[in-house]
């Protein structure tokens, strides 16, 4: 099956500049949260690849360091185990995500919740690693009291610990580090770049030979093929689903993906969910909150948000459901 085609409706300064006609593509790879990074780049030769690669790492170790619910001394743990009533002053990256992940929350009825941590772990996706599955009904009932968005109170450049609270930005943190390396290659002088963290993507600019940075969606295994091809300009690309990662036990499927205001995992996820937006942040957490709420209710708001969208389902019904800003990316000409 060929794939659909999607381009930017507008694209970026870089590209309307024109491509680099002189440039080579560079890559560098590494690891960072528990996953695979990787940046590719044009420029022309010399260049300082080790320089870049230190720069690139000094911005990732900075993101753990504050974001990460696996490092024991990252901002995030310490404000997890703070005492109820403290105040935990925000270091910039870790107020911008809370603050794009509140909004998400807002949004979408707590769909996504960055005070999901005691949940996690519960289910055994978390740091304690592998639990009993399901956990017993007493655990998951005071685990959900711990629970609630509502809860965060902002207090000027700080956030208070209302007791208990245990935020997880796993939903969101892979995409606002893909932002953060994308905005400091900019800075570098590298405008024509593609970032990937863990399958979530962010392109901007041509190669040199004039063509886009071509992305596929990623397909789930065991569903009739529906490819898609996104030229990555100005754009980035994120997926969710029980295809991207699940557990199986005593026969039955649980999707790494939990509906916060259930306390559970979902119970019919979808196979994927990818959503494409300006910013990697939005795109990785809607991805997330629009698996939970699944097409019949995400469907609507995001054609109310201007979501560029798509459901990727099991079972009877639609195979694939698109949102109108997907459809009004999508081109019927081939790429190349």
């Amino acid at each position: 099956m060929a794939p659909e085609v999607l381009i930017p409706t507008r694209f970026s300064a870089a590209t309307d500049a024109g491509p680099d006609l002189a440039g080579r593509i560079w890559r560098l790879d590494g690891q960072t949260m528990g996953t695979g990074w990787s940046v590719r780049f044009v420029a022309r030769a010399p260049v300082a690849v080790e320089a870049i690669r230190a720069g690139i790492d000094a911005v990732l170790a900075d993101l753990v360091a504050q974001l990460s619910h696996w490092a024991p001394e990252s901002a995030l743990c310490r404000y997890n185990r703070a005492a109820a009533g403290s105040r935990l002053r925000l270091p910039a990256d870790f107020s911008a995500v809370l603050e794009a992940a509140l909004d998400i929350a807002r949004l979408s009825d707590g769909a996504l919740d960055p005070t999901a941590g005691p949940l996690v772990d519960l289910w055994g996706f978390g740091p304690p690693g592998p639990q009993p599955l399901p956990p017993p009904a007493a655990d998951l009932a005071a685990a959900r009291r711990r629970v609630g968005w509502q809860q965060l109170q902002r207090d000027g450049d700080g956030l208070l610990q209302p007791g208990g609270v245990q935020l997880d930005f796993s939903a969101i943190a892979k995409g606002h580090a893909v932002d953060r390396l994308a905005v400091w290659l900019e800075r570098a002088g590298f405008a024509h770049h593609l970032v990937e963290i863990g399958g979530e993507l962010r392109g901007q600019g041509v190669k040199p030979d004039g063509l886009p940075w071509w992305v596929d969606a990623e397909l789930p295994e065991g569903l009739a093929p529906c490819p898609a091809r996104v030229a990555l300009d100005g754009l980035s690309i994120a997926t969710s689903g029980d295809a991207v990662r699940h557990v199986e036990h005593a026969g039955r499927r649980y999707a790494h993906t939990l509906d916060p205001r259930s306390g559970a995992p979902l119970a019919e996820a979808p196979a994927a969910v990818t959503v494409i937006h300006p910013l990697c942040r939005e795109a990785d957490g809607w991805a997330t909150a629009l698996t939970v709420l699944g097409p019949v209710v995400g469907l609507p708001l995001a054609d109310r948000l201007g979501l560029a969208a798509r459901w990727q389902l099991r079972g009877a019904g639609p195979a694939v459901v698109r949102s109108a800003a997907w459809r009004q990316l999508g081109d019927d000409g081939d790429s190349d």
